[in-house]
């Protein structure tokens, strides 16, 4: 390789204890450029608790919405059933 292009050579390392990203010099070796990884808040017990139990109410409201369809589904096949026998009965 030429010196030319080995100096602009630089790579991109990622740290394996705090993930941020390096950039560093391939003839130098030396740290060009720096970015921290995002950090995730981390909440409190009391925001997870609350967290769980809006999921746990969702659960709950689509669960009950699921069973009324569900409901509605058989009441509507057995009304199209008794039409049908009560067609089939007229034609006896």
């Amino acid at each position: 390789m030429t010196e030319g292009k080995m100096k602009t050579e630089v790579f991109e390392v990622v740290c394996p204890c705090c993930q941020s990203v390096l950039w560093v010099d391939g003839i130098s070796r030396e740290i060009v450029k720096t970015e921290r990884h995002a950090v995730k808040k981390k909440g409190s017990l009391d925001e997870l608790l609350e967290k769980e139990k809006k999921r746990r109410g969702e659960f709950e409201r689509k669960f009950e919405a699921t069973a009324e369809l569900e409901r509605q589904k058989k009441e509507k096949a057995k009304e199209a059933f008794e039409k049908a026998l009560g067609k089939a009965g007229k034609d006896d």
